[in-house]
């Protein structure tokens, strides 16, 4: 009895799906296995939507398998209910019907990828109208001085005071000055920086003096949690070695700069404070390894962190935050910032380039720094500043 009204009958039904070439039409095949009391079954397949049947006879064979073919368009959902209704001897069309719920999204990956590339389309078209926006209100010389009245290029990250530093470097060549100011434009206009420069406040400069200058810049950034990078370079550390007692340099782009030589007097007020364990998180070192060397840092900066421009300057921009990289338990990072994306902005791009042109440069000139060199200079400034810079350092320790 129990066999002829189904009730021990197991039909191990299973459907397989498959989509065509076209990926137009979802195929659905549902197998199951026929019982010894039942000739005829009714196989349904249902979703949101729609509501499809097929009639089947068993025939010789007890497996069984139907086809439905469905419109992919016509699918809104990822379930279909498949049902099998049986016909047995004793319930009639009243019988057990089993029924399964399968997903057909695994087995069509189109849909997936048509959303994909239309979210990348729609994202494609944003950043071009955005790209083209800047393009339209975009300076046309990206200097600090003009890039100071735009916003971060990169506002994914939050920044509770707007920081300061003043940068200190050394005039090596026309093309590494230009290093420079491009650096001062990404410090500005990506990472929202107040970057206190030099050649960008002549003005001041030329009133006060370089000393003056200096110092009261130096004080603003002491009194406050703001920094002062320091640059290295080829003619940091040959400025340095004069200052201890080796040839003094004089450099070509110095000359002819309307600022003249910051740097020596810069050193002779930094060194004495940046020895003290107290004043290093105010001071950062770093160069770019690109045209320069680790060879380049003077010794005394050789105690504290030296940062790799670019490769580290994810890293640097955290100092000057005052905030920490690592944490526990989590890494911190800023968007656009890392060695490969800092130069997906423009002003990014101009320091890459401005890099760049400065290396290839060098390796057509070997000797290139020698060639800035003078043997003298017409201005008695820079051999003042080297008296009065071994009059008021210890360069006895500070040399060795």
């Amino acid at each position: 009895m129990c066999l002829e009204n189904g009730s021990l009958w197991d039909p191990y039904m299973t459907a397989s799906m498959s989509v065509d070439k076209e990926y137009i039409m979802l195929s659905i095949v549902v197998s199951f296995e026929a019982a010894k009391y039942s000739d005829k079954y009714q196989v349904t397949i249902r979703g949101q939507g729609f509501n499809y049947s097929k009639s089947v006879s068993k025939e010789k064979t007890t497996s069984q398998n139907v086809t439905f073919e469905l419109g992919l368009s016509r699918l809104s959902q990822c379930k279909i209910a498949v049902m099998i209704q049986p016909f047995f001897i004793r319930c009639k069309n009243d019988c057990w019907r089993p029924e399964k719920i399968y997903h057909y999204c695994p087995y069509y990956p189109s849909r997936t990828l048509f959303i994909k590339a239309t979210v990348g389309l729609v994202f494609f078209g944003v950043c071009l109208a955005y790209w083209l926006w800047r393009a339209s209100h975009k300076d046309p010389v990206n200097t600090p001085s003009s890039a100071a009245k735009e916003q971060p290029e990169f506002p994914s990250f939050q920044v509770q005071d707007r920081k300061r530093v003043l940068v200190i470097y050394s005039l090596d060549h026309p093309l590494y000055k230009n290093i420079i100011l491009k650096f001062c434009a990404f410090l500005v206009t990506t990472c929202g920086t107040e970057v206190v420069l030099d050649l960008l406040d002549s003005t001041r400069l030329g009133v006060l003096g370089s000393i003056q200058w200096l110092d009261w810049n130096k004080e603003q950034i002491e009194s406050s949690s703001d920094k002062i990078v320091i640059l290295c370079s080829r003619g940091v550390q040959a400025k340095w070695r004069a200052m201890c007692g080796h040839k003094k340099v004089f450099l070509r782009e110095d000359v002819h700069s309307s600022v003249g030589d910051m740097l020596t007097p810069a050193l002779s007020l930094i060194v004495p404070n940046f020895v003290r364990s107290a004043s290093f998180e105010k001071y950062i070192v770093a160069y770019f390894d690109d045209v320069c060397s680790e060879e380049d840092v003077p010794l005394p900066f050789n105690i504290t962190v030296r940062y790799k421009l670019m490769k580290q300057f994810e890293e640097l921009f955290f100092r000057i935050l005052g905030t920490e990289k690592h944490e526990p338990g989590r890494v911190n990072h800023i968007n656009g910032l890392a060695e490969d994306k800092y130069h997906h902005c423009p002003s990014g791009r101009a320091l890459q380039d401005a890099i760049e042109a400065f290396q290839a440069y060098q390796l057509e000139h070997p000797q290139w720094f020698e060639e800035e060199l003078l043997e003298n200079c017409e201005e008695e400034t820079s051999a003042e500043i080297y008296e009065n810079a071994k009059t008021t350092m210890d360069l006895i320790t500070l040399c060795a």
